[in-house]
């Protein structure tokens, strides 16, 4: 079972529960954006089918943000699309790339839902584990590559595990992917979201050909429940990538497509200015962490709103995240969900909650540790 839902059960049994677990930001759109939902809702036409790919004024001004920021060339209209998040696009990037039993390269850890997805297309996840510090390994991923490979997906900033990769390293991905006739599938939902003097580099600016691009407003601009992402595709998979969006959805919500259109019009400026309170939560954290050096350990982490810690503990990490959440009143995400099969990890996530309730949660969560692993 997908582990949010088994944690949101969990929750909702035990009242009181600070959630330090799903993915989310702690605001929401553009204020500006939301206004003009009367005006969308008054004009009959726009109750009736768009565009399979999407709105087109909408995906103009995407073409244009990723010709200013992630230098991707996307002009000439077919190799962007609308999609319901970026997980749709991930699935209609695999139903158009394999076949069942081909195989997909994940670097664990993972985005849980990739795996799932791998598997739902029939195919087979193929997983190349990181380093000590959740780094790609390029020559175990060349190692990895069969002929039924298809493609290697990287996740940067990454979730679970909060790091950025280089760009060189992402360069070097791209460019195996390239010499071995695959598919760079980049994930880059949490581009915007980076400290220390980390930056995010799109694999897309590299190779046009080989290079399949995922986007997301979900985090970016606070709209998770609305279901808007971007899927940047090589012109010559327009067709059948077209085939496969018209079958799973024919478009996405055209409301949804609307607020995001005036989202994209305020820009990476309206989640830039908010930031400065998750890097305040993210220092807040660390620091706490900091204090219990002999039971927690978190890896370089300069980008996303995630830490996986690892647990110096013998117990495995579904049931000491179940009792954090049953005696403590705080939840997390457990590492076996992400594909970690040795040691015990919790991914806790710090963009979902500012102020005081971030406090309390970090509070609890370094209260729980001690008493539970620290026994």
């Amino acid at each position: 079972m997908p582990i949010i839902p088994t944690v949101a059960d969990w929750i909702a049994g035990t009242p009181g529960t600070i959630s330090l677990g799903q993915g989310v930001v702690h605001y929401g759109p553009p204020p500006a954006a939301l206004r003009k939902i009367p005006a969308f809702l008054k004009n009959s036409a726009h109750h009736k089918y768009v565009p399979d790919a999407g709105l087109p004024r909408l995906r103009k001004a995407f073409e244009e943000k990723l010709r200013a920021e992630n230098g991707i060339d996307a002009s000439g209209g077919r190799r962007i699309f609308v999609t319901a998040g970026a997980n749709q696009g991930f699935l209609n990037a695999l139903l158009c790339l394999c076949d069942p039993g081909d195989e997909v390269i994940l670097l664990s850890p993972y985005y849980f839902n990739h795996e799932m997805a791998v598997g739902l297309a029939g195919c087979r996840a193929v997983c190349v584990p990181t380093d000590g510090n959740y780094q790609p390994r390029l020559a175990a991923i060349e190692a990895a590559i069969t002929a039924r490979t298809r493609a290697v997906v990287t996740v940067s900033p990454n979730n679970p595990a909060g790091v950025v990769y280089p760009p060189d390293t992402l360069r070097a991905i791209n460019r195996l992917c390239a010499g071995r006739g695959i598919y760079h599938v980049s994930d880059e939902a949490y581009e915007y979201f980076t400290y220390d003097e980390a930056t995010h580099y799109s694999p897309g600016s590299l190779d046009a050909e080989h290079t399949i691009s995922l986007f997301s407003m979900s985090k970016s601009y606070g709209m998770a429940s609305w279901r808007v992402g971007f899927l940047v595709v090589p012109e010559h998979l327009f067709d059948d990538m077209m085939k496969v969006q018209d079958t799973v959805i024919i478009c996405a919500p055209a409301v949804s497509q609307a607020v995001a259109l005036e989202a994209l019009k305020e820009g990476r400026r309206y989640c830039l200015s908010r930031l400065p309170a998750i890097a305040r939560v993210r220092e807040g954290m660390l620091a706490a962490f900091s204090r219990i050096p002999d039971l927690v350990t978190v890896p370089p982490s300069r980008g996303a709103f995630y830490f996986l810690a690892k647990i110096h503990t013998s117990m495995d990490a579904l049931p000491l995240a179940e009792r954090l959440v049953r005696e403590h009143k705080v939840a997390v995400i457990p590492g076996e969900t992400f594909g970690i099969g040795k040691g015990c990890s919790l991914r806790v996530s710090y963009g979902n909650l500012s102020g005081e309730a971030a406090l309390e949660g970090t509070k609890r969560l370094v209260r729980g540790l001690i008493e539970i692993v620290g026994r």
